[in-house]
């Protein structure tokens, strides 16, 4: 049984909360949202208010966790804030994952972000990842289909925790 965080647990990330609680995992859910919440935990997560565009307020979230699931490929927000969450802001968080005890990372690649902003995070994912040998996965499966993109997270968190 591991924790996991999902960071940006919307609809697809309350479908893997399901799916991970039914495994025996944890689950701890994060929204900007306080009004959220209450979904949140009634797919079965932990909630935790916190903004990605502020990672200090992630930090707390990060507490005995072992897989974090970076959930952001259809965040909202100017061109400029999300090619932010992809970019500036991914590598802080990244950074603050490596002082905790996540020990494995899954990333959002397909969703409605611009696919060329979501390659460039991928690329900051694996540098992070790769220079401090945490295993690492893409979730490249499109929110277009609900099924297979749960069953591509489900599977991506359990190769991330089988790697470590």
């Amino acid at each position: 049984m591991a924790r996991c965080l999902i960071i940006g647990c919307g609809c697809r990330g309350q479908a893997l909360t399901r799916e991970l609680k039914a495994e025996g995992h944890a689950v701890r859910g994060t929204t900007r949202r306080p009004e959220h919440a209450a979904a949140i935990e009634a797919a079965g997560a932990e909630p935790f208010v916190g903004d990605p565009d502020r990672i200090a307020t992630l930090a707390p979230a990060l507490a005995h966790v072992t897989v974090a699931c970076v959930l952001l490929g259809s965040a909202t927000g100017t061109p400029e804030h999300v090619a932010a969450l992809h970019g500036s802001r991914l590598d802080m968080l990244v950074e603050r994952m490596l002082d905790t005890t996540v020990r494995a990372v899954v990333y959002e690649v397909a969703g409605s972000v611009d696919a060329a902003v979501l390659r460039a995070g991928a690329e900051r994912v694996r540098h992070g990842c790769e220079r401090s040998l945490i295993p690492f996965a893409l979730l490249a499966a499109s929110p277009a289909d609900p099924a297979a993109w749960t069953a591509q997270a489900l599977a991506a968190v359990q190769g991330a925790l089988i790697a470590r």
